[in-house]
C-alpha cells in the first residue's frame, strides 16, 4: 500500500499534571485553519472578483456605446458621469473588504497571543510549583543530614542557596 492512501496522523503533547512529564499521544486529523479558511478566503475573493468584473463590463458598455454614438463632448462627460460612481463603488468596495480582513486577522492574532500569553502563566505556575517542591525537598535533606550529625554545608553550596537560607 503507498503513502498516498495511508491517513496522516498527527502527535500533540500531552502533559501529565500530577507526574510533571509529556508524552505523545496520537490524535484523529483535525481541520487546520489554514484549510478551514480557504473556503471563506475563496468566496470572498471571488466575490470582489466579480464586482471588478462588473464594473469593467459596464465600463466597456458605456466605452462601446461612446464609439458607436457619435463621441461629443456631452457623451464623454456622460461617460464620465457614469465611470466615476462605478470606480468609487469598487475602490469602496475593496476598501471595506480589506479593513473587514485587517479587523478579523487582528482579532485572530490578539486570540493567539491571549492563548500563549495563558500557556505562559501556566507554564510558570508549574515552575513555580516545581521549584517549590524542590525547595521543600532540600530544606527535608538538609534538616535530616542535620539531625544524624551530618555537615550540610556542601549541601548548602551545591543547591546554591545564600547563607542564612535554612
Amino acid at each position: 500500500m503507498s503513502d498516498a492512501y495511508t491517513r496522516p496522523i498527527e502527535t500533540e503533547l500531552i502533559e501529565d499534571p500530577g507526574l510533571g512529564n509529556a508524552r505523545e499521544s496520537e490524535a484523529a486529523p483535525s481541520a487546520h485553519p489554514a484549510t478551514a479558511e480557504q473556503p471563506h478566503a475563496w468566496s470572498r475573493d471571488l466575490r470582489f472578483m466579480l464586482v471588478v468584473l462588473t464594473a469593467i463590463v459596464v465600463l466597456f458598455l458605456a466605452f462601446a456605446l461612446l464609439i458607436a454614438f457619435s463621441p461629443t463632448g456631452e457623451a464623454i462627460s456622460a461617460l464620465a458621469i457614469i465611470a466615476a460612481p462605478i470606480a468609487t463603488m469598487v475602490a469602496a468596495y475593496y476598501g471595506i473588504s480589506l479593513a473587514l480582513r485587517q479587523v478579523r486577522d487582528a482579532r485572530e492574532a490578539a486570540d493567539a497571543a491571549e492563548a500563549r500569553a495563558r500557556a505562559a502563566e501556566a507554564s510558570a505556575r508549574e515552575s513555580d510549583s516545581w521549584a517549590a517542591q524542590m525547595e521543600s525537598g532540600l530544606r527535608v535533606a538538609v534538616a535530616k543530614l542535620r539531625s544524624a550529625g551530618q555537615n550540610t554545608r556542601d549541601v548548602e553550596r551545591a543547591a546554591g542557596t545564600p547563607d542564612e537560607f535554612f
